[in-house]
């Protein structure tokens, strides 16, 4: 027998992403079309823990999709971690009355779920993380506006490496997945890309392809490194200075790449997400991670995605490979 669902919760965790705000907006008012009501847990599984929550409607979501960060901010919590923190949030869902619980976030929000779904709570999470790293979904909200971010931050520093004929080390975000660098480094036509999943070697991935520019007659180089890539932006810098002689200077884009208006294809891809994740519960579904792949939307069982695996795109690796000069 399926479970009636009327009232349900939605929360933010982990990394901050431009298009949250508009994942949110799509739960709040699909459930209002489906007569399901809607709470807000601000701050994550921290939120829900201490009973941090906000009555969401119509109106208070409007025109929310066009803004960055996420209206019910979000955070970590190690207290969640610990059997007593899982029960205290799960106390918490009984006594607003909860029937369902939406989180939007990474690997660590899903697990998260799972511990509530043993507490009897039907569940489904939400893949928003600019890292691009959910294995089960070929997209995350968030990914593409922080790609166009660090973009437009590595057109302006094209400028100033042109005038001053330096190489420009640009470190942006992914600890443990290469996608932003990779996807960056292409759309900006960099000399050389470095990601966390492939071995470097310096004298064919780094030395080579500066040269090869270098006797081209290029006098400025841009080298995109993944913040995961061993010893940093700073460490490649220093072995291109040691190999080269080159002017290098090192730029870390950090955080700036979670800010700013979300793009069309984040609103839309969130919007969609929304969606889904509130028609699954609606039929009785739980346990479930929404997940785009292609140009449709699916889900996955929670478990079955934890334990899937995403590699980089290896057309686009090639592409890089290939626009780089380094021999395949």
């Amino acid at each position: 027998m399926e479970k009636h669902v009327r009232r349900i919760g939605v929360f933010t965790s982990g990394g901050d992403a431009p298009g949250m705000n508009a994942a949110i907006r799509s739960v709040v008012r699909t459930s209002i079309h489906m007569g399901i009501e809607c709470i807000g847990i601000r701050r994550g599984y921290h939120g829900l823990i201490n009973g941090d929550f906000i009555p969401l409607d119509f109106g208070s979501v409007s025109g929310l999709s066009r803004r960055g960060g996420t209206m019910l901010y979000t955070a970590r919590s190690e207290d969640f971690k610990a059997k007593e923190g899982q029960a205290k949030a799960a106390s918490t869902c009984k006594l607003l009355g909860l029937d369902a619980l939406v989180g939007i976030g990474g690997d660590g929000t899903f697990r998260g779920l799972l511990c509530l779904a043993d507490q009897g709570l039907s569940v489904i999470g939400i893949p928003g993380t600019i890292d691009n790293d959910i294995a089960c979904s070929s997209y995350t909200i968030g990914f593409d506006s922080a790609c166009n971010t660090a973009l437009e931050c590595i057109d302006k520093l094209r400028d100033t490496i042109q005038s001053h004929e330096r190489c420009s080390v640009v470190e942006v975000m992914g600890r443990r997945a290469g996608h932003v660098a990779l996807n960056v480094g292409v759309a900006c036509g960099a000399t050389v890309v470095l990601v966390p999943e492939q071995e470097i070697d310096y004298e064919t991935d780094v030395v080579e392809p500066i040269r090869r520019c270098r006797l081209s007659g290029q006098t400025h180089f841009m080298v995109i490194v993944a913040e995961g890539v061993e010893g940093g932006a700073y460490g490649v810098a220093q072995k291109i200075k040691e190999e080269t002689s080159l002017d290098t200077r090192v730029t870390i884009l950090g955080h700036v790449q979670r800010g700013g208006t979300p793009t069309s294809r984040d609103r839309i891809a969130a919007t969609y997400m929304g969606y889904e994740a509130v028609r699954l519960l609606a039929e009785g579904q739980s346990c479930r991670v929404v997940a785009k792949q292609g140009n449709e939307y699916t889900s996955f069982d929670i478990h079955e995605a934890l334990t899937m695996t995403k590699g980089l795109d290896p057309q686009t690796y090639t592409v890089m490979r290939t626009l780089t000069g380094i021999q395949q």
